[in-house]
């Protein structure tokens, strides 16, 4: 099911049904009124060889609720282009037209392809609603980068019909290779109790960890996912095992670590821990306050000690000497891969939605990771990890 929304990118979606019907797929179109201001349902009839549904209210050819047999009909259901409207009503739960009322009441995995002005693509409250979707569930295809309808340079055109067709075949293509195989998943940050209200901690939202064990649930592992403080929906199927500090984090993967096949370490652990913990908040003064740090135990180091058959992925997110570093930790840390990002750019940085960086092996070959959504970031590192394991 491909919804198609009204922005000037609804042209390219006539290419993106060509290729999905020459793939084999069976293709239904639901286009919102705005999109029919851009494009004819001529269009997408011709294409698909189905009847084009542009109306909640339209008397249905058979007898049956229509947006409730679309749903059920639907394997995957594709927005593109995804316009800033459409994603907040589903965001708000609004369901007032046929593409919305569909989405709401479908169980198939729907996908999401934005493309609008760069600005708007940015606005907070569109970022939120983006956010939210991909808490929830619902998986994105990033924009491209480029010049826009408009003129303005930025991101925000809708990403290549091509590369759509390659995403859905991909979600399609996952199956369940990590069936039988037990994936041990860190994620987000730590905290480092200061006095009863302040601690230490770092910007991680956990992202990209809840990504990595919603993609190893999808492909049939048993995910034990040892989570710092986030405000995320852990994925479903997961164990969740919810921790504070380091060494909390740090007891927890040691228990866990006999069992399990592979170990993904996505969390941002505190490196220090305040040497004294005050039972009381400590109250200002006119003096300065210095507070005596000590090292927390190194996770990832004493897992690369330990490990027999596990396979070992490590992060490293980096401001500077990113090759260098991300190379040295792989060969300190005993790792079977790392993956490595500068969190200085916005687009790559923790509390972001995309991610991009590089992927290392033990030989140190390197494969370059462009930018993309940190669940299709997930699927790169699973397919890597599966490699190994073959």
């Amino acid at each position: 099911m491909l919804g198609v929304c009204g922005g000037i990118a609804a042209y390219k979606c006539a290419d993106l049904v060509s290729r999905l019907v020459k793939e084999g797929a069976k293709v239904k179109v639901v286009m919102t009124k705005s999109a029919q201001e851009f494009i004819t349902p001529l269009t997408f009839q011709t294409l698909s060889n189905n009847r084009v549904i542009t109306d909640l209210f339209a008397e249905p050819q058979n007898w049956e609720v229509e947006h409730i047999s679309l749903a059920q009909w639907a394997d995957c259901l594709v927005i593109a282009p995804a316009t800033a409207n459409v994603i907040g009503k589903l965001a708000a739960g609004i369901a007032d037209d046929m593409l919305t009322t569909v989405v709401a009441a479908t169980k198939a995995k729907v996908i999401i392809a934005p493309a609008m002005n760069t600005n708007m693509y940015n606005n907070r409250i569109v970022r939120k609603n983006i956010d939210y979707l991909i808490d929830m569930g619902y998986l994105f295809i990033s924009p491209a980068e480029g010049r826009l309808a408009c003129g303005d340079e930025g991101l925000g055109r809708l990403e290549e019909p091509g590369n759509i067709v390659e995403f859905i075949k991909r979600v399609f293509d996952k199956g369940e290779d990590l069936k039988g195989k037990t994936v041990l998943v860190t994620a987000g940050p730590t905290r480092e109790i200061i006095d009863p209200v302040r601690f230490i901690t770092n910007g991680s939202s956990g992202k990209m960890g809840y990504a990595v064990a919603e993609a190893a649930v999808e492909q049939g592992a048993k995910v034990i996912l040892v989570s710092g403080p986030t405000t995320l929906t852990p994925p479903q199927g997961v164990e969740l095992v919810k921790v504070t500090s380091a060494r909390e984090m740090y007891e927890k993967v040691m228990e866990y670590f006999p069992l399990c096949d592979i170990v993904i370490k996505a969390a941002a652990v505190s490196d220090y821990r305040p040497v004294n913990v005050s039972s009381q908040k400590i109250k200002k003064t006119h003096d300065n306050l210095e507070i005596k740090l000590e090292r927390n135990p190194d996770i990832l180091y004493e897992l690369g000690k330990l490990k027999t058959k596990q396979i070992l992925v490590g992060f490293a997110a980096e401001s500077t000497n990113i090759f260098e570093y991300a190379k040295e930790k792989l060969g300190k840390k005993n790792l079977d891969l790392i993956v490595a990002n500068d969190i200085t750019r916005d687009e790559t940085g923790f509390s972001s939605d995309t991610n991009a960086g590089f992927i290392m092996d033990r030989d140190f070959s390197m494969e370059n990771i462009p930018k993309m959504s940190k669940h299709q970031m997930a699927d790169v590192i699973l397919e890597k990890v599966k490699q190994l394991i073959k």
